[in-house]
């Protein structure tokens, strides 16, 4: 079964703006052509242990996505 983490919603997650591989994670120091949680899943048969998920800044306003 593929893993449920949201990469998006990770603090470790980048868009890495490179055609060939566009996701990346700092957590673990690679870039890839899937999501990354999805290439650990496929390498390791495990699911990412680095997960975090992003903090909000007090500040941060809610978007209105009307």
């Amino acid at each position: 079964m593929p893993p449920r983490i949201d990469c998006h919603q990770c603090r470790y997650y980048y868009v890495t703006w490179q055609r060939a591989h566009p996701h990346g994670c700092k957590a673990m120091g690679f870039k890839s052509a899937q999501i990354p949680s999805q290439a650990v899943y496929q390498s390791s048969g495990r699911e990412c242990l680095f997960f975090d998920p992003k903090r909000r800044s007090k500040n941060a306003q809610p978007t209105n996505n009307h």
